[in-house]
């Protein structure tokens, strides 16, 4: 949550019984010496690190500890018969909440926040300021898988989108004064559209996000209902450095709406709640979503919202299961679209590199014919080619490949903009952009 960690910088895969870097962290320790992406780890401290022993929990127990401490590693290098040796001086490892920001059109910015921690709001400021310059008039924002974190990023970034004096949130508890948050009159991006992306994985401040902008009639929300947790705690150290976390109040939105899903019918039931969501159907259909008439608020400007926990999207969007076959599940269940575009990446990684940007590495793999690679090497890993399954689900696991080993070359921002094709959610955020759509326009 304070945006990092100590370690040696860098991000790997067990693949075929070895430590595999994917990825260098820029700035780490790592990086600073020269370990590359595509490097395996062989020996840790003299100690062999390969076979099926190895997993990730022991890697990271290995890996990581106090800022300032040693560690030895062996690489081997592809193309180099010798091992390299490195001694590691671990230091702090900056961990980003803004995953990716990029520009889908010419007028539409797209941003990723995977957590709200101490540094996110400065990292959000950065994303909007870059898409400004590069002309973006609508940003989507995605909170999807988004569980939440510190409550003053979340409330620093929707002031930036509100009037002076709207309600962000209110705070309530039976011991604790009521406790309103508004905004104070910066509203610096009051010139862009707003779209929100939410599911049932968005919690906590990404409910407090979503909430605020929708009753404020500030953008359109898409997506499914989120979690529903809505509740303030505070912590309480000890002198023997434990502490007690007790929770003191709910968060409700500006309309009234308590983000928190009720406990009434006990523990099990409360725990059992996406499961219980998924089998009646609220993730395939909207119809499937009751609310009674107690539980009926109204936004700023009059529209008609839902409490009872979590937020219900301005637009639904279905969990997407099309596309999906007996032969996507076997690929799936393996893993197999993962390793093999580790594997391409690794082997061409030279050739992948000198290309600019996922546009012309999508490209590139396009004329490679990638998936027709993939379908033998499925088909070695036992797996044979199903003309009916490529004719289902070709296009998903043609676009994950190119998204994937994108990634593996130049990171985020090589995956989403790819990925974004077999994205219903996102795609739909994109038509609703393009159709001008404000939040006026659903009343």
């Amino acid at each position: 949550m304070q945006g990092n960690f100590s370690g040696i910088g860098v991000q790997f895969s067990i693949q075929e019984d070895t430590i595999m870097i994917i990825d260098v962290i820029s700035g780490g320790p790592s990086a600073k010496l020269g370990i590359l992406a595509g490097d395996r780890i062989v020996m840790v401290n003299d100690s062999s690190v390969t076979g099926k022993e190895i997993t990730n929990d022991k890697v990271l127990k290995l890996l990581r500890g106090k800022k300032g401490t040693k560690v030895n590693v062996s690489i081997h290098r592809k193309g180099f018969k010798n091992l390299f040796e490195y001694e590691i001086t671990r230091g702090e490892i900056p961990i980003y909440s803004v995953d990716v920001s990029y520009m889908i059109d010419g007028q539409t910015g797209f941003i990723k926040i995977s957590r709200f921690a101490e540094k996110t709001y400065r990292e959000f400021t950065d994303a909007m300021e870059k898409l400004d310059k590069a002309g973006a008039s609508k940003i989507i924002v995605d909170l999807r898988g988004n569980p939440g974190g510190y409550l003053a990023a979340v409330i620093r970034m929707v002031n930036d989108f509100l009037e002076n004096g709207d309600p962000i949130l209110v705070t309530k508890g039976k011991a604790q004064p009521t406790k309103t948050y508004s905004a104070n009159a910066k509203n610096i991006w009051n010139n862009k559209k707003l779209y929100l992306l939410i599911d049932e994985f968005s919690a906590s401040a990404s409910e407090i996000f979503a909430g605020a902008i929708q009753d404020n009639d500030r953008g359109i929300v898409i997506g499914r209902r989120s979690f529903g947790k809505g509740l303030v705690q505070e912590q309480i150290p000890f002198a023997d450095g434990s502490a007690l976390r007790l929770t003191v109040a709910r968060y409700y939105t500006p309309s009234g709406r308590s983000i928190q899903k009720s406990y009434k019918n006990g523990n099990d039931s409360y725990f059992e709640d996406l499961f219980s969501r998924m089998k009646h159907g609220e993730f395939s259909s909207a119809d499937s979503i009751h609310f009674a008439d107690s539980l009926k608020y109204h936004t700023r400007k009059g529209r008609t919202v839902y409490g009872g926990g979590g937020i219900m999207p301005d637009f639904f969007v279905p969990a997407d299961t099309s596309g999906r076959s007996d032969y996507f599940d076997l690929i799936y269940q393996k893993g197999l679209v993962y390793q093999y575009a580790f594997q391409y990446s690794d082997l061409n990684r030279k050739t992948l590199g000198k290309l600019r940007g996922s546009a012309e590495i999508a490209a590139y793999l396009e004329q490679q014919n990638i998936l027709d690679q993939f379908t033998r090497y499925a088909a070695e890993k036992g797996i044979p080619a199903d003309k009916t399954g490529l004719n289902e689900s070709g296009f998903i696991i043609k676009t994950q490949l190119k998204a994937y080993i994108a990634r593996n070359i130049l990171g985020e921002e090589g995956f989403y903009p790819i990925i974004q094709d077999v994205d219903k959610t996102l795609l739909k955020a994109i038509e609703i952009s393009r159709q001008n759509l404000l939040a006026e326009n659903l009343l």
